[in-house]
């Protein structure tokens, strides 16, 4: 049976990606779905009725949600044919000040917990499957006041397209979507919606397009996608400017 593994389906993003799903991959069978509350993970499924949904309610952060995850693949030996890595969070503050415990909560869950998911998940999946890893725009410039949280994303771009490439002998693709901010509880609940001058003025994507192009862009087999004509320009800028004059342009 055909599963999609989707990590962060209970909110946001997530449960666009799950609305998008049944017409982008129809032959997907099964969804998977991972968040820390099980009512808000139930409430996603009844997105979508017409599969079938099983709910695995883990806190990624925390070592031990990955035996659970190993011991739920031995058990059901799916076939993994779409891995969405949706898992994620940010906060905004400089280093040395504020709450460490948010700092760490950012490299926990938005690292470790996205590479041990697709570490225990690759070995299930074969020729045709695609892995979609959701970055930030912010990955492609360091961003004061967001240190932490642009240092994890731009790992999650360069972790992407490293596996692309190893994968690419077994016909798996991995595709990096690096958005800018969405109206999302993310902004809310990372103390960024007015607290920022610089996300006020931005142009925001919208969470159902951004689901759909990702989508459309992972059967492709891109590696990257950037939603919005003036994300795709910043990215290409922030590849020629000098990284000091992007910092200055982009700060938060």
């Amino acid at each position: 049976m055909k599963v999609a593994l989707i990590t962060g389906a209970s909110a946001g993003l997530g449960k666009e990606f799950l609305k998008a799903l049944p017409e982008a991959f129809p032959d997907i069978e099964e969804y998977w779905l991972v968040s820390r509350n099980r009512e808000k993970l139930l409430a996603a499924a009844r997105l979508v009725p017409s599969k079938q949904c099983r709910v695995f309610p883990l806190d990624l952060t925390k070592d031990e949600s990955y035996g659970k995850l190993s011991r739920y693949f031995a058990e059901f030996n799916p076939e993994i044919a779409l891995l969405i890595n949706n898992s994620g969070c940010g906060f905004l503050g400089d280093v040395g000040e504020g709450d460490l415990a948010r700092q760490v909560q950012m490299v926990d869950l938005n690292l470790k917990g996205l590479t041990a998911v697709t570490h225990l998940a690759i070995p299930y999946m074969t020729a045709g499957g695609r892995i979609i890893n959701i970055s930030s725009i912010a990955s492609f410039c360091p961003n004061a006041r967001m240190t932490v949280y642009s240092a994890t994303k731009s790992y999650v771009t360069a972790f992407t397209f490293g596996i692309g490439e190893e994968l690419k002998k077994r016909g798996i693709t991995a595709t990096a979507v690096c958005p800018g901010p969405m109206d999302t509880d993310f902004i809310v609940a990372g103390g960024i919606k007015g607290h920022s001058k610089t996300f006020e003025l931005l142009p925001y994507c919208d969470p159902e397009k951004v689901a759909k192009g990702a989508l459309a862009a992972a059967k492709r087999g891109q590696s990257v996608y950037t939603p919005r004509l003036f994300y795709k320009f910043y990215r290409a800028v922030a590849k020629l400017v000098p990284t000091k004059l992007m910092m200055k342009a982009s700060k938060t």
